[in-house]
């Protein structure tokens, strides 16, 4: 096993959620804004009314700085964390899918070198041909969408390749399709929301209104198909999952989520009806809120996966479930059932220099933090801490910790306990100590 990144009271998974979820303004907001600007410099060439290409001007800077900036800075942050938090995980889909983010990468330097050509030439070349220059950025941005989607799908619905180990059964996995619909009508929502708020700064009243109209009216389509989408998204979920959001329909998550589609969509439909009402305040908060939408959308769908980081394939704490034949790779439950986590370990030689005068609780201590930290904080306070869990459960001693283990073997949301006897004592032995507030 590798060393394990603990984060204190929010866990490695949170770290790279908050991450992961920030990201995905920026990179949406990329996949969509530019659709938002080459619709508008048409219309301003097509009404012979270059006063739009103001909007253009600063909406374009606006998505240099926050998607070509802040974007790229968070996306290296995505890479660096996860990384960190799940380096098999990782691993795995590099090792399934380098070819897939290569391509992936050829069209972001595309969108890389796009968005300043764009942006310097507005004004300075022919109307047609910096068109040109607009379309080939927002198709290979949406592209690079195309694409990332196989591989987070994948992870949920890996599908015919379990058994074939194939690159294109794994991308076109059972729910891409409603995935990437879903996403794409959303993008447009994001970028609705970021328009408004660059259209509201425009000194032209009669423009400001016009494109204020446009981008609620490209919102709000946004809003309702990806709302569809997201539906039948939901439906095409495997039977562990769906019963997952069924259970979750009242959680702090699904009601986030919900009530973020629901409030943008009304605000849509005011700036659509009152486009003189658009204010650059009430624009940044809604944009705040489809931040926590979009943080409660992307935590329901890692929820889904639970157990696993790539499903029935490998559990959350990255140990490998099931021999893939058409990989080459095998399930480590049993092998480390007969032969012990803590000898997979990368650093047990650096960590117990004499294995069996090691103490007990040390060994439960990394057992632990290898099995259990990546979703449970081991402190009394913090995530889903382990203590309280227990507490919760009426679990206080070793034999009721022990129990526990068995357990798991038939409850589908956590990994079931892996180890030997003895390392499974000695996690026992550290749990106990944690519950009753040691270290």
């Amino acid at each position: 096993m590798y060393p394990v990144w603990e984060f204190p009271y929010l866990t490695s998974g949170i770290i790279l959620g908050i991450i992961a979820a920030f990201h995905i303004l920026p990179s949406h907001l990329s996949t969509s804004l530019m659709w938002f600007n080459v619709l508008i410099e048409r219309k301003a060439y097509k009404e012979n009314n270059l006063e739009y290409l103001n909007f253009v001007k600063k909406n374009t800077l606006l998505l240099l700085i926050f998607a070509y900036i802040f974007g790229s800075l968070s996306g290296v942050g995505i890479w660096f964390s996860a990384t960190l938090a799940n380096p098999k995980g990782i691993s795995a889909l590099i090792h399934n899918y380098v070819w897939g983010w290569a391509t992936e990468w050829c069209f972001f330097v595309i969108e890389v070198i796009g968005i300043y050509i764009y942006y310097y030439t507005l004004g300075k070349v022919s109307q047609k041909l910096h068109l040109k220059i607009g379309y080939i950025f927002a198709i290979s941005s949406w592209i690079t969408m195309v694409i990332i989607v196989g591989i987070l799908s994948f992870q949920l619905t890996p599908g015919k390749w379990l058994e074939s180990g194939k690159f294109f059964d794994g991308f076109f996995n059972p729910t891409y399709w409603q995935q990437l619909l879903t996403r794409t009508f959303f993008m447009f929502s994001i970028g609705g929301l970021f328009a408004l708020a660059v259209a509201s700064r425009i000194k032209n009243i009669e423009i400001r209104e016009k494109v204020s109209r446009f981008s609620a009216k490209l919102g709000i389509i946004g809003v309702i198909l990806g709302s569809l989408f997201l539906s039948g998204y939901i439906n095409s979920l495997p039977k562990s999952s769906y019963e997952i959001f069924k259970n979750l329909n009242y959680s702090a998550l699904y009601k986030f989520g919900t009530y973020s589609i629901v409030l943008i969509a009304f605000y849509f439909l005011f700036i659509l009806i009152k486009p003189r009402y658009v204010h650059i305040v009430p624009s940044i908060i809604f944009i705040m809120v489809a931040f926590l939408g979009i943080w409660s959308g992307e935590r329901l769908r890692e929820i889904a996966r639970k157990p696993y980081v790539i499903n029935e394939v490998m559990y959350s704490n990255q140990i490998i479930s099931k021999d893939l034949d058409a990989k080459g790779v095998k399930s480590e439950v049993e092998k480390f059932q007969k032969e012990g986590i803590l000898n997979s370990f990368f650093l047990r030689d650096q960590i117990f220099r004499d294995w069996e005068k090691s103490d007990i609780l040390l060994k439960g201590r990394i057992l632990a933090k290898i099995q259990c930290s990546s979703c449970h904080s081991l402190q009394k306070s913090g995530l889903r801490p382990l203590p309280k869990l227990f507490e919760s459960l009426n679990i206080k001693t070793k034999d009721d910790l022990l129990g526990f283990f068995d357990m798991l073997e038939t409850y589908s949301f956590m990994p079931p306990i892996s180890g030997t006897e003895e390392e499974k004592e000695a996690l026992a032995l550290y749990l106990e100590r944690i519950i009753e507030g040691g270290k």
